[in-house]
């Protein structure tokens, strides 16, 4: 994987995308239709208080730069040292194994265990950091890759075939810290999630999301599928991706002003799972990931001015009436 990465290392002059005479882009909210309740099963409404009193307790972390030895690092290794952290609530059941420790290529193994109750997993460092410079950046991405799943869901032509919810729940997303650990990517407060027990998407929504329109693309996850998370700088959108292939854009003019948020990768999960999480260290399925433009290194860490500052970009999202 060395080789690689060695590769990538040559693309750090990439074409700065952003024109600072350009108006912002025009900023609508999300369209589909909005659902009161979950489409198989609902967190208990004492979780949904607990993490509104755990939220008016704990302000959101103001963006901060990193220790210099961190950058230092970060300079030299480049993605290589995101990862996840390993939860310490009580609620996971299972491992976070580093590649990195193993000698490996460097992603991620998340194992659960069919004891594992709902818990949102976090990434050791931002993806997306306020402070620093996104000169030539046109985004950030990271990919799930699933390995073992309790079951299989599959929508088409409106029915359903193995559905096993119970047995298996994976959400992909994004959040600012500190987040109530027990409650899944977009359910609360700057959080983003897609929820692939039901293929809904969520932004700050505690109730049954928004359908998600992918054009037929995703009807199903089944072992070995990549879910794939993208936010693109000029257009403060958040989209996703499956097996290689860009989905439509789910939320715009979210985590503006981009120099007010420290956003980390958050991953849901329930039941018996693994996947690996890769943030750059191996080749991403989406095949416009590998370019360094849209790589986690060379914006975090990156701190070369102003650029991309926030001046003019989008109000920030809104749930449509």
């Amino acid at each position: 994987m060395h080789s690689f990465l060695d590769k990538l290392s040559g693309k750090a002059k990439a074409k700065d995308s952003h024109n600072s005479d350009a108006p912002p882009p025009q900023w609508t909210p999300a369209t589909e239709r909005s659902h009161m309740y979950g489409k198989y099963e609902d967190a208990a409404f004492n979780e949904y208080e607990e993490a509104e009193r755990f939220c008016a307790r704990h302000p959101v972390e103001p963006p901060k730069l990193l220790p210099s030895d961190l950058v230092e690092r970060l300079s030299q290794e480049g993605c290589r040292p995101w990862g996840m952290r390993s939860p310490s609530s009580p609620r996971f059941k299972g491992r976070v194994e580093s590649g990195i420790d193993k000698g490996g290529a460097g992603v991620t193994t998340v194992v659960a265990d069919k004891k594992c109750k709902d818990v949102c997993i976090f990434s050791d460092l931002p993806i997306m950091a306020g402070l620093y410079d996104i000169k030539g950046k046109q985004g950030i991405y990271y990919e799930v890759v699933i390995r073992k799943m309790g079951g299989i869901i599959a929508i088409g032509n409106q029915s359903m075939s193995t559905v096993l919810p119970s047995l298996m729940w994976y959400t992909i997303g994004s959040t600012c810290l500190p987040y109530p650990d027990w409650r899944l990517p977009g359910w609360n407060r700057l959080s983003v999630g897609l929820h692939l027990d039901d293929f809904r998407k969520f932004y700050e929504n505690p109730d049954g999301g928004r359908d998600y329109e992918t054009h037929g693309l995703l009807t199903k996850v089944s072992s070995g599928d990549a879910i794939g998370f993208g936010y693109d700088f000029a257009s403060s959108s958040v989209f996703f991706t499956y097996n290689g292939a860009t989905l439509p854009k789910a939320f715009s003019g979210v985590y503006v002003p981009r120099s007010r948020h420290d956003v980390y990768a958050a991953i849901g999960v329930e039941g018996e799972n693994e996947f690996e999480v890769n943030f750059g260290t191996d080749v991403f399925k989406w095949k416009e990931g590998n370019d360094w433009a849209w790589r986690v290194e060379g914006h975090v860490g990156n701190f070369a001015g102003s650029s991309g500052g926030g001046g003019d970009e989008l109000p920030s999202y809104q749930e449509a009436l």
